[in-house]
């Protein structure tokens, strides 16, 4: 790792110094080998695209498909570029809106949560501080799972940190919530809440794109716990290479709302998201590998603990 780590960083940071133009160059040609000659994933995209949009012909899925691929692959380079580019840069290519009533939570002493997935380049918001007139110094923190590699671990940790970004294992986050409300540093803290839980994490099936899905609700149980006004983040990319991200906000008030109240709020406003431009979705990733009926077989909730039917099992399946 300290030899073959500077070694990466060099090589990725010395690339991350090409201008978009040639970084996207290199994205449209990658688009050739991911889509047309290697299909990265194409029968996972196809299907959730079908099942995501019955309503759509074949020739709108295969649109939406290409449109897809060739924003995945600027994801990389747009992400690879975060490692050199300065603030003044940065700004040319994401605009933040909404952040106004966000400060305003800070002005009132009230620590704020943001809500969001896989959409547009989710990595860009690591730079929303860039954003923040009154308070500048507020931590804009990101809750990441660690990768098993530990040399893009650090790579990933170093772009998402390089314009003011802090990286928190996913583990650790109450810990360093009650760190910085003790310092009395502001915080604004992104979940991204659309991943697939594990068997033993699933507590609540939602409707979402046509699907019965399951979804994380320690996002919301932390959102509560902390009296985080929670915002939804909602991103758009009006042309190649521009992004406008805006805060919308969802409750100052968590703890008065219903249980699950906030994420299926989110769900719904992710859906209206995905549904403008389908396009900037993660649309590879395998989301709805775990079925309502599999587990109703296979599992039951008691005192709200998921647990195999099969007590026997020594292990439970991922």
């Amino acid at each position: 790792m300290k030899i073959i780590y500077p070694i990466v960083h060099a090589l990725f940071y010395a690339v991350s110094l090409l201008p978009f133009r040639v970084l996207y160059f290199f994205a449209d040609a990658a688009y050739l080998l991911v889509y047309r000659i290697v299909g990265y994933r194409k029968k996972v995209v196809r299907r959730n695209l079908t099942l995501s949009f019955p309503e759509k012909t074949a020739d709108d899925i295969k649109r939406i498909e290409r449109g897809f691929y060739h924003f995945l692959c600027d994801y990389f380079v747009e992400t690879l570029k975060l490692l050199s580019i300065s603030p003044q840069k940065m700004l040319q290519h994401i605009e933040f809106r909404g952040l106004d009533e966000l400060e305003r939570c800070f002005d009132e002493g009230q620590h704020c949560a943001a809500i969001l997935g896989h959409y547009c380049n989710w990595e860009y918001l690591s730079t929303t501080g860039l954003g923040f007139k009154r308070h500048p110094e507020a931590v804009m923190g990101l809750i990441y799972h660690p990768l098993y590699n530990q040399v893009f671990n650090r790579l990933f940790i170093d772009m998402r940190q390089h314009l003011g970004g802090t990286c928190i294992p996913k583990n650790d986050i109450l810990r360093y919530l009650f760190t910085y409300k003790r310092e009395k540093r502001m915080t604004l803290f992104g979940y991204i809440s659309d991943q697939t839980p594990k068997w033993e994490n699933i507590h609540l099936w939602l409707p979402f794109l046509h699907h019965d899905t399951p979804v994380f609700t320690n996002g919301e149980k932390i959102m509560r716990k902390m009296n985080n006004a929670v915002f939804y983040v909602d991103m758009e990319r009006p042309q190649r290479g521009k992004y406008i991200a805006t805060f919308r906000l969802i409750t100052r008030t968590p703890n008065q709302l219903e249980e699950n109240a906030i994420t299926r709020r989110f769900f719904q406003m992710l859906e209206q998201t995905i549904r403008r431009d389908p396009q900037y979705y993660l649309w590879s990733h395998n989301r709805w590998k775990r079925s309502h009926e599999e587990f109703d077989q296979r599992f039951i909730v008691e005192n709200g603990k998921v647990i195999p039917k099969n007590t026997n099992n020594a292990s439970t399946p991922q």
